[in-house]
């Protein structure tokens, strides 16, 4: 005898494919959910990461950076050292140089001539003075021209002024200071190099003559009276 199903088979079939469906359905939503977990802990992981790199970036840049205000800190020590070193080394070169200028000043001024002033800035010396002619302050000039510590007189003002009938010529001039030591030197070498190469021997240049020095030492004095 043959078996006949009247049961409704099509909707029983249908409920299980709905439900197999969402099973299909949740476990996808799982498994999305986990990705989605999975790739956010893993961006947040990067993220810590980068911010401790960053935090110790920052640290070492802090560090960096205070060490450059300490270099800048010592080379500005360094810069005062050398320039108290440059200044205690000029002081010492010019230490027996104003002893050789004022005795030169002395030795050099004529009868008839007074000075009132002298300024010293660098190699150049500004002498203020009175005379009782224009001849005396020449023979002055002259005198300085072969002192041996100063050289090249330049007369820049002399005139008449009559506050003192004894001494009425005021005047001012510049003269070069110069070492005749290096001179000596600068003149025996220019000489042994020239008789080496058979030629005559060369005198010394103006240049070796001056004292070039970079400390600017002003000076003064007043009241000089004549020889």
């Amino acid at each position: 005898m043959a078996k006949i199903n009247l049961l409704p088979w099509r909707a029983e079939r249908r409920k299980q494919k709905q439900k197999e469906f969402g099973t299909m359905l949740g476990l996808a939503a799982v498994i999305a959910a986990g990705l989605s977990f999975l790739i956010v802990l893993y961006y947040n992981g990067q993220i810590r990461g980068q911010e401790g790199r960053n935090t110790y970036l920052n640290t070492e840049i802090a560090n960096v950076e205070k060490q450059l205000v300490e270099i800048e800190g010592l080379d500005k020590k360094k810069s005062d050292l050398l320039s108290r070193k440059r200044a205690i080394e000029c002081l010492q070169g010019q230490r027996s140089l104003m002893v050789h200028l004022f005795d030169d000043l002395v030795r050099t001024i004529p009868d008839g001539v007074k000075l009132t002033g002298i300024e010293q800035n660098g190699n150049k010396l500004t002498v203020n003075g009175s005379s009782q002619s224009n001849a005396r302050v020449s023979a002055y000039m002259r005198n300085l021209q072969v002192s041996g510590w100063m050289g090249q007189p330049e007369l820049t003002i002399i005139e008449a002024k009559g506050g003192d009938k004894g001494l009425p010529y005021q005047f001012i001039l510049v003269t070069t200071i110069r070492n005749p030591n290096t001179a000596t030197e600068s003149s025996a070498a220019a000489s042994g190099t020239a008789v080496a190469a058979g030629a005559a021997p060369a005198a010394a240049s103006p240049a070796d003559e001056s004292i070039t020095d970079n400390c600017e030492v002003e000076t003064s004095a007043g009241g000089e009276t004549a020889k």
